[in-house]
């Protein structure tokens, strides 16, 4: 093994917006509801496909004209939606960059935000590369995208191993031939690594 090709949000850093909206909502029930049923998961993705945060947000202000506010602040104050480093996983990015491994990475993350998060931490700067999803217009599990990450930086899929902390992420990466592996935490991966001697 060659290559490994990480994915970002929970797994090299917490993404998370409860951070942000444990400030906004007074009751743990109205936050759930609204990160469930209003700015869910599914809406986001949206973004990191590549949709214009503006448009997203004056769309669901529109339909739910009570929580505009709240809407708002999901682009406003996106940087608190940042918890930081996952903890163990910038020392180990290092060590597999010092054994001589070729580090990428594979996020979906929107074009709009992802600038601030790579500016926040420097478990970046070890990457030889990167595709984000919200720059291509493609989202895992999508197989194009990753094609594109093996396209753009020439590697052979069976010589990478890629890790992401959804299993339909990788269940994908498998399907094309990638050695995956479903992200809990450092440690854990640290014990993959060696049961596959690559530590």
């Amino acid at each position: 093994m060659k290559n490994i090709i990480f994915d970002f949000g929970g797994v090299l850093v917490d993404w998370n917006p409860r951070h942000l909206y444990r400030k906004i909502f007074s009751s743990k029930e109205e936050m759930e509801y609204f990160l469930t049923q209003i700015c869910n998961g599914a809406w986001n993705a949206k973004q990191d496909a590549g949709r214009p945060f503006a448009q997203a947000v004056a769309e669901l202000q529109k339909q739910y004209p009570q929580y505009a506010a709240q809407i708002a602040v999901y682009f406003d104050r996106w940087e608190e939606m940042l918890g930081g480093e996952i903890p163990g996983m910038a020392d180990l990015v290092r060590t597999l960059k010092r054994k001589g491994y070729k580090l990428y990475g594979l996020s979906n993350w929107s074009a709009e935000t992802f600038p601030v998060a790579r500016a926040k931490y420097a478990v970046f700067d070890a990457l030889d590369g990167m595709v984000v999803s919200g720059e291509e217009k493609l989202i895992k599990p999508d197989p194009e995208i990753y094609k594109c990450l093996l396209s753009r930086f020439q590697l052979r899929a069976p010589d990478c191993l890629f890790i992401d902390d959804s299993p339909a992420n990788v269940a994908a990466a498998r399907q094309l031939g990638f050695d995956a592996v479903r992200f809990e935490n450092a440690s854990t991966l640290e014990r993959e690594l060696e049961r596959r001697n690559m530590l």
